[in-house]
């Protein structure tokens, strides 16, 4: 109890120093701080939110490009499948005959399907290689967009901020008014399509 008694005491001390601190601040300090509480009023702050999977999913550009990489994914995977028969075919066709080569004949026949093997491989590596290329490409692209659209969108609606709302990110909770994610949506596809049918202007 005597412990309690003393640290309560200390507080109290403490706090009648800092009360006598702050009544102690010159009339300019105190002007200054007025005028930086005025400036960074969280309650004036105009901020929406948009579900940043959702528009990327509902983007046309984005469907669209995903879905020329889903269809080159089938293609490559095709041909991989082709190659990949053809080897398996050449494979079985030296196991049949391998008894009546010469072990010089059958080791130059190894090392060439080797060879073949390791080719194969490296094509599919290639291949999924130019996927992911493809891949990042779109998301950087997108993500470009958003940017570009989101800035004229918070200017032409004088919102200081806009927040990218994830499952589990930063923001655990935010008003459904403060959503504008539809109307960046519908914005983005009206500029999209717009785009798509001006001219396109030959080089010079």
């Amino acid at each position: 109890m005597k412990k309690l008694s003393k640290v309560l005491g200390l507080l109290g001390f403490a706090t009648i120093v800092f009360s006598s601190c702050n009544n102690s601040s010159s009339p300019s300090e105190k002007s200054s701080e007025s005028e930086q509480s005025s400036e960074v009023s969280i309650s004036d702050l105009k901020i929406a939110y948009i579900l940043t999977d959702s528009v990327i999913a509902n983007y046309d550009f984005f469907k669209e490009q995903s879905g020329q990489i889903t269809e080159k994914g089938k293609k490559f995977e095709t041909e991989l499948g082709s190659r990949a028969r053809g080897f398996e075919q050449e494979v079985s066709n030296f196991e049949q005959t391998a008894g009546s080569m010469t072990p010089n004949q059958a080791r130059a026949k190894q090392e060439d399907l080797m060879k073949k093997e390791r080719n194969l491989v490296t094509y599919r590596d290639n291949l999924m290689q130019e996927l992911q290329t493809d891949e990042s490409k779109l998301y950087s692209d997108v993500i470009d967009q958003i940017q570009e659209y989101l800035t004229e969108y918070a200017e032409a609606n004088d919102l200081e901020m806009i927040l990218s709302y994830t499952r589990g990110g930063a923001v655990w909770y935010s008003k459904k008014s403060l959503d504008i994610t539809d109307k960046v949506t519908a914005g983005l596809n009206a500029k999209f399509s717009t785009k798509k049918t001006e001219p396109v202007t030959p080089e010079k």
